[in-house]
C-alpha cells in the first residue's frame, strides 16, 4: 500500500468520524431516561448539549435555561456549557484537519512523507477534545450537585455504560444514549487513524523519486 493509498483511507475514516461529531452535536440524546406509568404510558427525556426533550410534551426546549445556570446548578451548567463549547471546537479543529489532507494528497512525494506529523497531531488533539467532553458528561450525571441527572456513578466499558445509584430521591433508568456513543467512536477513530498515519510513515518504504529515462544513443 503506498502513503496516498494510506491517507486516502484515513480520510475516509475522518470524514466518518467527523459525522459522528457533528450528530452527536445535533442529536439530543447524550443522556436519556425512560419510563412506563401505571397506566401504560411510556415518559421519555433526552437531554443534548444544547436541547432538552420530552415525550409529556412532546417538545424540546433550550437547554440549559436560566433557571439551570443559578444557586446549586450553576456548577451543572457551566461545565455543560463546557462540553458543549469542546464538542464545537473539535469541529472547528476538524475543518482544519481536513484542509491538511487535501494539501498532503494534493502535495507531492515530500508533503506526504513529511506531512504525516502534522496530520497525526491535530488527530490526537481533536481526540483528547472530544474524549475530554465525554469524559464531563460523564462526571456530571455521577456529581452530587447534578440534581436534575438521577445518577450518581457510571461505570464505563468499552461497549457499555450503565448508572449505578442507591439513593430513593433519583429516578431509576438513566442511561448515556446515541450522542455520546457516537462521539467516543468518533474520538477512538480518530486515534486509530493517528496510530495508522504514524505507523505507516515508519513501516513503508519512501515512494522514491523520478529517474531519468535512458539515451536510445548510449551505447
Amino acid at each position: 500500500m503506498t502513503r496516498r493509498a494510506v491517507y486516502g483511507v484515513a480520510l475516509v475514516a475522518f470524514l466518518a468520524a467527523s459525522a459522528m461529531t457533528l450528530a452527536a452535536i445535533i442529536i439530543p440524546k447524550w443522556i436519556s431516561w425512560d419510563s412506563e406509568t401505571p397506566s401504560g404510558t411510556h415518559i421519555h427525556y433526552t437531554y443534548g448539549l444544547h436541547r432538552r426533550c420530552s415525550s409529556l410534551t412532546g417538545t424540546c426546549d433550550h437547554f440549559p435555561q436560566y433557571d439551570d445556570c443559578h444557586g446549586e446548578d450553576r456548577y451543572f451548567c457551566s461545565m455543560w456549557r463546557s462540553v458543549g463549547w469542546m464538542m464545537s471546537f473539535a469541529v472547528v479543529l476538524e475543518g482544519m484537519t481536513l484542509v491538511a489532507y487535501i494539501t498532503i494528497l494534493a502535495g507531492g512525494r515530500q508533503k506526504r512523507e513529511t506531512g504525516w506529523k502534522v496530520l497525526s497531531s491535530l488527530l490526537l488533539f481533536i481526540a483528547v477534545v472530544q474524549c475530554a467532553g465525554v469524559a464531563i458528561i460523564v462526571s456530571l450525571a455521577s456529581s452530587d450537585v447534578c440534581e436534575t441527572l438521577p445518577a450518581r456513578v457510571i461505570l464505563i466499558g468499552m461497549n457499555q455504560a450503565y448508572l449505578y445509584d442507591h439513593d430513593d430521591r433519583f429516578f431509576p433508568g438513566w442511561r448515556l444514549d446515541t450522542s455520546w456513543v457516537l462521539c467516543t467512536v468518533s474520538w477512538i477513530m480518530l486515534v486509530l487513524c493517528a496510530i495508522g498515519i504514524g505507523t505507516s510513515a515508519y513501516v513503508l518504504p519512501s515512494e522514491g523519486g523520478y529517474n531519468l529515462i535512458p539515451d536510445d544513443d548510449e551505447g
